[in-house]
């Protein structure tokens, strides 16, 4: 029970340990109101422990993105495989929110208030998508998926600056570029269901990197750090120029980008 829990921190690992999706969901939503309610705090420490592998079902399998395989969208069966690559995307990014909570135990309240909504979203993201996928007569774990997402959350388990500039700031805004094209191909398929869909969780996602951008220029704030400058050096540091674009320009300015971090990104890309 949610009220049992001494602190969000304890309640934000069960979430992030939960390998049932529906359990996920359901302990997602639960601590989330809890915490609007006040009936949990972020006063009491809990233990931190590296996680290599968080909470997930048996399936679907993981595997290298360069071994999943390319499915026209012309078939039902590779809109499903599109549907169901962005399920993944979205179920990793409930973890990836609770780990943000869980794993940074020393940063301020609202902190964990805007990580606790992003974890309630995407949850609400991967429920929308996995109810399509099983309109198309599949579910969650009948295609492989990679393990991109959570493997930089591993390596940058050690500062919440590297996070908030790596994961949220590039890995969760590539996003914002790549989604209005994905839109505008199931359009194209007649899939309008799915339309709508990813235009609610683009509209959310525009705030979900909004959120790792004002943490990222707090932490910046607090060290003394200048934010372009750091950003620009923390992804030559660990992203060894794996940027791609094009990039959304717009999305990403609505998202806390400055002109000087658009500038680099546009280059870099």
């Amino acid at each position: 029970m949610v009220h049992e829990w001494q602190s969000i921190f304890q309640a934000a690992h069960a979430c992030l340990m939960a390998t049932n999706p529906d359990e996920k969901i359901s302990l997602t939503n639960q601590v989330r109101e809890a915490w609007l309610d006040n009936l949990i705090s972020c006063e009491n420490q809990f233990p931190i422990e590296k996680i290599d592998v968080p909470g997930r079902p048996d399936k679907p399998e993981l595997v290298s993105p360069r071994n999943l395989p390319k499915r026209s969208l012309s078939s039902t069966k590779g809109r499903a495989a599109l549907i169901h690559a962005l399920c993944h995307i979205e179920f990793n990014a409930i973890n990836l929110a609770w780990d943000a909570v869980y794993r940074f135990q020393d940063m301020p309240r609202d902190y964990y208030t805007d990580w606790s909504q992003v974890a309630a979203e995407e949850a609400y993201h991967f429920g929308l998508l996995r109810e399509h996928l099983r309109q198309l007569g599949y579910d969650y774990g009948d295609f492989d998926a990679h393990n991109g997402l959570w493997e930089m959350t591993v390596k940058t388990d050690f500062d919440p600056m590297v996070r908030m500039a790596l994961v949220p700031r590039v890995l969760e805004a590539r996003g914002l570029d790549v989604t209005p094209g994905i839109m505008a191909k199931l359009d194209g398929c007649g899939d309008n269901a799915a339309v709508k869909i990813l235009e609610i969780i683009h509209r959310d996602e525009v705030g979900h990197v909004e959120i790792g951008s004002r943490w990222f220029n707090y932490l910046c704030e607090k060290r003394k750090l200048e934010p372009a400058s750091t950003f620009d050096s923390l992804i030559k540091k660990y992203m060894k120029g794996q940027l791609k674009g094009p990039f959304d320009m717009d999305a990403r300015r609505k998202a806390g980008f400055s002109e000087q971090e658009l500038a680099y990104l546009e280059g870099a890309g």
